[in-house]
């Protein structure tokens, strides 16, 4: 019996993609959502969620399409900063 577990990403995960040279920012529209960041090595990185693996499968096929050399794909933490917090509780009225 096979136990082995694959390292497959959960639905909704964050990726970044780096990719060799600058894209300009009208394009961030055509990869959902995806924060793209252009850097100062020559790089434009492509940050965010992504639904599942068919959604990551069409950004790169978008990538491809636009010739854009791939230089990486990495899954990464949600970014603290997009990731909603717990309100508070609250006890008695505060008026």
């Amino acid at each position: 019996m096979n136990t082995a577990t694959t390292d497959r990403p959960h639905e909704g995960s964050w990726y970044e993609i780096r990719l060799h040279g600058h894209l300009a920012a009208r394009w961030s529209a055509w990869f959902d959502g995806l924060t793209l960041t252009t850097g100062t090595d020559g790089t434009t990185t492509l940050r965010g969620p992504v639904v599942d693996q068919a959604a990551l499968h069409g950004l790169l096929g978008r990538l491809r399409d636009l010739g854009v050399p791939l230089i990486s794909v990495t899954q990464v933490d949600p970014d603290p900063a997009s990731t909603p917090t717990p309100e508070e509780p609250t006890t008695g009225d505060k008026s």
